[in-house]
């Protein structure tokens, strides 16, 4: 086969892509590794999905509150698109265009996900990069040179729509309608039999390495299951990686340097994003990547592709003497109805239309209340989108509009506001359930997002909320029967949540978050996780009758 000129190469006029939003890209100082974070590079065959927004807002709700852990730390936060592969060349080609246009035409769609999602991202990378392609190439010779690349024979089940090989024991055979086929029992996916000459890398050589760094970092995988998953994985022998087809077969992606023939793998040259987007080799500064973010802190991931995160890439680390990343965070699926999202079953939920009909802040708190277990697969339900979306308008919007309404304003008019630090229950009052669960909501909340119980996180929130407008409901601090102090006190403390629940949701809810805290008169040096203790200052002048949610209730 003879391949155009123009696609023997990695193309040159794809420049760097930035994301729109670079809040957190100062540049590091005094040393200090900037906190990175990645999302899977995407693989843009297909508009994106609700998978794909989890994965983006996951990675969000990290990376936003890195910040507001410590403001003066730099933040690197990475995700893109993975354009080069046998699936892009095929579904290019039977759209009639050329890969290099099919590619700009699909990740659009995800860069404008990112926009319509609210996404820090300080970087969007794309695999057909200049920057990117030489990086890759750089990675390859680096490997050669150490003797870790050599030529063989590969022969297997492969899967164009995973790009992979996958071993004996991960196939079954299938037959329908009288036709016999295979499949990945992994993905689901249909592989076939196929053998060629190519290169290997000698994956083999680090099973022992890996096996030791995963014995000495028993939590570099959560939820701790896809630890022991990857752990039981590497037990068996690992073979060595076939990283290389013909170039004939596929023409669509890096050549392999100084063999035209060969094309390099799309998952090498995909993994490989997550060193170039950070400036990878770093030869221009003779650095390890340690001012650029080196090693990433959290790789948020799929669970179907933990093996290529958890197994291949550490291993090409190893080989390059680089520090691994220190936490892979993999989630598990989004399902429609118990069932697999497919374009050929028509089950695939679209986040673009979530979003235009609920509101980003609204489908990001569902996704992490919901999806933010990690452990399972759940499902993608309207009904619960509703539900929950209900759940916070009332907990949170309806709360604020009743501390401040006129009744309650004129109640504790002559009362100075007292300092929640101060406030005391004698035990008529009923104060003491909220004040502990306030005294305690910092601190509970820190411990999950460390152990990456993002929706055990929302929850003490939620929590908190619940006592707020239970307190408000008891005490009727609008009523006269209650004592003008009494009311005061209620109104501060319910305050005192609004302060420290909107500061805890500006990764979950950036907007609403905001909102919420300019409506308390909360300064902007003052929403940081250190503030968000206890009897921090920080209310300030509350303007009343701000409604946080314009949403048509009937249609929740």
């Amino acid at each position: 086969m003879r391949v155009p000129a123009s696609l023997c190469s990695c193309p040159r006029r794809v420049k760097l892509a930035k994301c729109q939003r670079r809040r957190y890209s100062a540049p590091a100082e005094n040393g200090v590794k900037p906190y990175y974070i990645t999302t899977p590079i995407f693989y843009p065959n297909a508009a994106p999905h609700i998978g794909h927004l989890h994965s983006l807002v996951v990675a969000d709700i990290y990376a936003r509150h890195a910040k507001i852990t410590d403001p003066h730390r730099p933040v690197r936060f990475v995700t893109g698109t993975d354009e080069h592969g046998l699936k892009i060349q095929n579904a290019a080609k039977a759209k009639g265009m050329e890969p290099l246009s099919f590619c700009d035409e699909l990740s659009v769609h995800f860069r404008n996900l990112i926009e319509k999602a609210n996404v820090s991202c300080t970087r969007f990378t794309r695999t057909t990069e200049e920057q990117h392609c030489d990086a890759v190439s750089h990675l390859w010779r680096e490997l050669d040179a150490r003797g870790l690349i050599y030529r063989g024979r590969h022969e297997g089940w492969y899967s164009v729509s995973d790009e992979t090989f996958y071993p004996a024991s991960q196939v079954a055979r299938q037959e329908k309608d009288g036709v016999v086929y295979h499949i990945s029992t992994t993905s689901g996916s249909r592989v076939e039999w196929q053998e060629e000459d190519n290169y290997k890398f000698r994956l083999s050589a680090f099973q022992s390495s890996l096996m030791a760094y995963y014995a000495t970092n028993p939590d570099a995988v959560q939820p701790p299951q896809f630890q022991a998953d990857v752990v039981n994985a590497l037990q068996e022998p690992l073979e060595d990686l076939s990283i290389s087809r013909k170039r004939s077969r596929l023409f669509w992606g890096i050549p392999v340097p100084n063999d035209p023939e060969h094309t390099i793998y799309v998952w090498i040259d995909a993994l490989t994003t997550y060193l170039s987007s950070v400036g990878y080799p770093w030869t221009a500064t003779g650095g390890d990547g340690h001012a650029e973010g080196w090693p990433p802190d959290v790789q948020v991931i799929g669970k179907d592709i933990l093996r290529f995160h958890a197994i291949y890439f550490p291993a090409m680390l190893q080989a390059l003497g680089l520090p691994l990343s220190k936490r892979l965070l993999t989630h598990s699926h989004w399902t429609v109805d118990r069932t697999k999202m497919s374009k050929s079953v028509g089950n695939v939920a679209d986040p673009v239309k979530a979003i235009d009909e609920f509101g980003i802040d609204l489908v990001r708190y569902y996704l992490a209340r919901v999806g933010g277990r990690f452990k399972e697969d759940v499902d993608w339900s309207q009904e619960q989108l509703q539900k929950h979306s209900r759940e916070i308008i009332s907990l949170l919007g309806n709360l604020l509009l009743r501390a401040t309404s006129a009744k309650i304003t004129q109640r504790v008019a002559s009362v100075p506001r007292p300092s929640v630090a101060l406030i005391s229950d004698p035990g008529a009052s009923g104060l003491s359930p909220l004040l502990a669960s306030l005294k305690t909501l910092a601190p509970t909340f820190e411990r999950h997002m460390e152990l990456f119980q993002v929706a055990d996180a929302v929850e003490a929130i939620v929590l908190t909320l619940q006592e707020a407008n239970l307190l408000m409901t008891q005490a009727a601090p609008w009523s006269k029967d209650t004592p003008a102090t009494v009311a005061a006190d209620v109104q501060a403390l319910v305050f005192e949540t609004l302060r420290e629940c909107g500061i805890l949701l500006q990764p979950f809810m950036p907007d609403k978050a905001a909102l919420l805290l300019d409506s308390l008169g909360v300064s902007v040096d003052q929403r940081t996780i250190a503030s968000a203790a206890f009897g921090r200052p920080g209310v300030g002048d509350v303007r009343p009758g701000v409604r946080l949610f314009e949403v048509d209730m009937s249609k929740l």
